[in-house]
């Protein structure tokens, strides 16, 4: 059927996440609304080329904790691939690095997974525009990451105190979630107290144990307690 000429074009999307379960629940929620099509998806980031390629989207909604090339290092790859397509990053990552390393690399924008869907909708429609999109959790850190890059001179001593310490590698959510884990909190009980979801909890383990090098909540919150966490 020829859509109506009242009716705006949907914005087509290409979804991008290693997360299966996420991907179809994703696209399951946005199919919903008239406003986008969910045009196809992808699991890691060759697959994310060949797909923006072929299908040529409008946006590209992109996680960064993809097996092999990480999101933001796939932006450049992905914007040639598309060259009319508007990348956001949408992840649990609260990395002010990650965000800084995103923005430099051409994405539009970037929203962490905890954003509820008619907020999604609003930011994609807004980044298909033209307009950069970010978390409100994350515009401080991104004040923070530039603030940080014009001192970095005055601060090179307080800085190298910091990567001194393992935890350093760990983004501020990702600390709270490690502090709760070393009181011996549950995943749904560290939920509950930050305010979050279980599963957004889970993922936040999972990249924990993977940057601090060890295989378990129980040498992850070892490591929290030799280091003052707690």
């Amino acid at each position: 059927m020829t859509p109506s000429p009242l009716t705006p074009t949907p914005i087509r999307i290409l979804l991008v996440d290693d997360h299966t379960l996420f991907r179809r629940g994703l696209s399951a929620l946005l199919s919903r609304d008239p406003r986008v099509e969910i045009v196809g998806d992808a699991g890691d980031a060759g697959q994310a080329l060949r797909r923006a390629q072929e299908l040529q989207p409008h946006v590209i909604l992109l996680d960064n904790h993809l097996p092999g090339v990480n999101g933001v290092d796939a932006l450049p790859a992905l914007r040639e691939a598309a060259p009319h397509a508007r990348i956001v990053m949408l992840t649990v990552s609260e990395d002010e690095n990650n965000l800084s390393a995103a923005l430099q690399n051409g994405a539009a924008g970037y929203l962490l997974k905890t954003t509820e869907g008619e907020a999604l909708i609003q930011a994609i429609q807004k980044a298909q525009a033209g307009e950069s999109v970010i978390a409100p959790e994350m515009t401080s850190k991104l004040v923070a990451a530039y603030r940080g890059a014009s001192a970095s001179c005055e601060s090179s001593e307080s800085s190298a105190q910091e990567r001194a310490s393992p935890l350093a590698v760990l983004s501020v959510r990702e600390v709270d979630i490690l502090r709760s884990v070393a009181k011996g909190s549950s995943n749904k009980e560290t939920a509950r107290e930050l305010g979050i979801a279980e599963t957004t909890v889970k993922i936040h383990v999972q990249h924990i144990l993977r940057k601090l090098g060890v295989s378990s909540r129980v040498h992850a919150a070892v490591m929290a307690s030799e280091n003052g966490l707690i």
